[in-house]
């Protein structure tokens, strides 16, 4: 399936309760906070920038990431995709499209997304984008980092 039509819009009041309705299937359920947690704590957090995963007008996933201004490394600390709309590719589109708005930042140098190690959709799915796996974090979750190409500026 073609996923071309991906892209990412702010979380506003209007598509914050089709955030909050997003399902993991029961075997993913401990693989990432719930986005009702994640949407509160973006409200308090002034560094992490929510981002709802639209697919033809659709909204099908949620990502949450940081990049200070003051930090080379930008930190992806949420990424889902909706139980009934994996396997479309959706999550890969997604990534791109993170990847892209985060290097277009132009201050970072450095990506980091962390997971469970056990998930091994995530594993395959961040290894495909350039992510080299680092080793465990203090939580036991695998941490994996990209370096951006230098920009030609």
């Amino acid at each position: 399936m073609k996923t071309t039509g991906i892209r990412l819009v702010a979380v506003t009041e209007a598509n914050r309760a089709p955030v909050a309705a997003l399902r993991l299937a029961p075997e993913q359920m401990d693989f990432v906070a719930s986005n009702t947690d994640s949407l509160e704590e973006a409200q308090t957090d002034e560094d992490a920038r929510p981002r709802v995963v639209i697919a033809e007008d659709r909204v099908v996933g949620f990502l949450m990431y940081e990049a200070p201004e003051d930090d080379d490394e930008a930190r992806i600390y949420r990424f889902m995709i909706d139980r009934d709309w994996q396997g479309r590719g959706y999550g890969k589109a997604a990534l791109r499209e993170v990847l892209e708005e985060i290097q277009g930042l132009g201050h970072v140098r450095y990506i980091s997304i962390c997971y469970e190690p056990e998930n091994e959709a995530a594993r395959q799915l961040y290894r495909g984008a350039g992510f080299v796996e680092q080793g465990l974090d203090e939580d036991g979750e695998m941490i994996a980092d990209l370096v951006l190409p230098a920009s030609a500026g």
